[in-house]
C-alpha cells in the first residue's frame, strides 16, 4: 500500500518503521528539517521536510495516489487540516490523531465529518483501553472505540449460580439496545437467537451503550459478582490517568487518583463523577502508606515518567497491592518489563505507541471493511461503510435479510450512533459495525457493498 505519515514523533516514527518492515511504500513528512535529514539517512522510506498542512508538500508526497494518510503530529489543528486537504486531493482514507480533550468534544461537534477524517483517535484513550482490559475480569475484552466510544463491547464468563442460566435471551430483561452477540460454548461458536438460552461456562460477547451495558452485565452475574467492587488506585491525573478513570466509570470499581499537581487535581475532580482525587505524591513511600496503596486490588502508574511509574509500582507491590500495571512510554522498555513482569510483580506494562500501532494496523488493508477485533472462535467485529448501491441502503434493519451467523452492533450516521433496532433506517454513507462468523462474512459484506 502507498501510505503517507505526517509527523515523526514517537508514534509516527514507530508506525513508519513497522509499516516499512511490512514492505509498504512509506512517505514520512516531518516539519523539523534536521530530524527529517537524519531520518532520511536512517529509514528505508522516503522522508520529506515540510508541513503536513501544506498542499505543496502533500502533493509532492503523492497524496493523490495514496491509500492511507496518517496525520500523527501532536497538533490537533495540523492533523485536521492535513486530512481535510489530503482527502480533497485524492487520499483514499485518512486517520488523524487528536488530543483527549478534542475527542471528548466529538459528542458535541462532528470533527470527523467536518474535516473528512475516516477515523479520529486519542493515544491516551487507546492506552486507557489497554490498561482497562487487565483491570476487568480475566475473560473480559473491552472495545471502547466502536462508534467513537458510544458502544462498548465486553466478553464475560457465565458462572454457575448466575440467574441467567437456562433463561431464553428474550426473557433476560436486558436494557434497551443491549444485546448478546455471540456465545463460545465448549469450543463451538454460536451467534444466538432470541429463543436460545445460556449455560454455565459460556463465554458471552455482549454490547451496548456503556452505562446500560454495566446494568445488563449485572443481570448475568451471580449475586457475589454483582456486588463485588474492585479498589483501583491510579498514580497520575494527566491525560492517561484521567482517560483510564473515565473508562472505568460505570463499572464495579472504587477509583482513586493520586496526583501531586493541585491544579490537575481540581480539573480532574470537576470532570469525573465517581472518582476520588487526592493531592499527594505517589513516589513517596510515606504518602503511599498514608493513602493505603497496599489495599488496592489494582495500582496503576500512568505518569509521563517511566522510572517514577516503575518505582511506584514496586513500592505499591511491597505494601501489598494485589496487582500493578504501569504505563511505559518507551516501547523497548515496555517489552522488557512485560518479559520480567512476574519477577517485578508488575502484571502488565503498556506502551502508548504500541497500543496506537496495534489499533492503526487494522486500517492497513485493501478491503473496504475494517476488522476492529478478532474474538475467540474466529468471530470478527467488522466496520463497513454502506455504499450508494448497497442492497441494505434505504431499508430498515428489519427489511434486510441478514446472514444467520451475524448480528448488528452499531449503526453510525454522522455524529450519531446506537445499537440498531428493527425500525432504524440504513442510509448510504452510514457506517455499520457487525459481529460475524467466518462463514457469514462474505454474505454480510455483499449487503453493504
Amino acid at each position: 500500500m502507498n501510505i503517507i505519515i505526517v509527523g515523526a514523533g514517537a508514534i509516527g516514527l514507530h508506525m513508519a518503521r513497522t509499516l516499512s518492515d511490512q514492505e509498504h511504500s512509506i512517505c514520512l513528512i516531518e516539519q523539523d528539517e534536521k530530524l527529517a535529514q537524519e531520518l532520511n539517512e536512517e529509514l528505508d522510506s522516503r522522508v520529506l521536510h515540510g508541513s503536513g498542512a501544506s498542499v505543496e508538500t502533500l502533493e509532492e508526497a503523492g497524496v493523490a495516489g495514496c491509500d492511507l494518510l496518517f496525520a500523527l503530529t501532536s497538533q490537533d489543528h495540523t492533523n485536521l487540516v492535513c486530512t481535510s486537504i489530503g482527502k480533497s486531493l485524492g487520499a483514499r482514507r485518512s486517520i488523524a490523531r487528536t488530543s483527549l480533550a478534542m475527542q471528548r468534544e466529538q459528542w458535541l461537534y462532528d470533527y470527523a465529518a467536518q474535516f473528512r477524517v475516516d477515523y479520529l483517535f486519542s493515544p491516551a484513550r487507546l492506552t486507557a483501553v489497554e490498561l482497562a482490559k487487565s483491570i476487568r475480569n480475566p475473560d473480559c475484552l473491552v472495545v471502547e472505540e466502536i462508534a467513537r466510544g458510544r458502544i462498548e463491547l465486553q466478553q464475560i464468563r457465565l458462572e454457575p449460580g448466575s440467574p441467567a442460566l437456562a433463561v431464553p435471551l428474550r426473557d433476560l430483561g436486558l436494557p434497551a439496545r443491549v444485546r448478546i452477540g455471540a456465545i463460545l460454548r465448549r469450543g463451538n461458536l454460536i451467534v444466538p437467537h432470541a429463543g436460545d438460552a445460556l449455560e454455565a461456562g459460556d463465554l458471552i460477547t455482549i454490547y451496548g451503550h456503556p452505562r446500560r451495558l454495566a446494568e445488563g452485565i449485572r443481570k448475568l452475574q451471580t449475586a457475589e459478582e454483582a456486588n463485588e467492587q474492585q479498589n483501583v488506585i491510579i498514580f497520575g491525573g494527566g491525560d492517561y490517568g484521567f482517560a483510564l478513570a473515565q473508562t472505568l466509570e460505570g463499572g464495579a470499581f472504587r477509583t482513586r487518583i493520586i496526583e501531586k499537581d493541585r491544579r490537575i487535581c481540581e480539573s480532574v475532580g470537576r470532570q469525573l463523577q465517581n472518582c476520588t482525587v487526592i493531592n499527594a505524591d505517589a513516589t513517596s513511600l510515606r504518602e503511599l502508606k498514608e493513602e493505603r496503596a497496599g489495599d488496592a486490588d489494582f495500582f496503576v502508574a500512568s505518569t509521563a515518567d517511566d522510572e517514577d511509574n516503575v518505582m511506584a509500582c514496586l513500592q505499591a507491590r511491597d505494601l501489598g497491592a494485589k496487582a500493578c500495571l504501569t504505563l511505559i512510554h518507551r516501547a523497548d522498555y515496555a517489552s522488557a518489563i512485560q518479559r520480567s513482569g512476574a519477577q517485578l510483580g508488575i502484571l502488565d506494562a503498556v506502551s502508548p505507541r504500541v497500543a496506537v500501532a496495534r489499533e492503526l494496523s487494522r486500517f492497513v488493508t485493501e478491503e473496504g471493511a475494517t476488522v476492529l477485533r478478532t474474538l475467540p472462535g474466529g468471530i470478527e467485529i467488522l466496520s463497513s461503510p454502506v455504499a450508494e448501491s448497497a442492497a441494505a441502503a434505504g431499508k430498515t434493519v428489519a427489511q434486510v435479510s441478514w446472514p444467520e451467523a451475524s448480528g448488528l452492533i452499531a449503526l453510525q450516521h454522522g455524529n450519531q450512533a446506537s445499537v440498531p433496532a428493527a425500525e432504524d433506517k440504513i442510509s448510504a454513507g452510514d457506517t455499520l459495525v457487525a459481529i460475524v462468523a467466518p462463514e457469514a462474512k462474505k454474505s454480510l459484506l455483499a449487503l453493504l457493498d
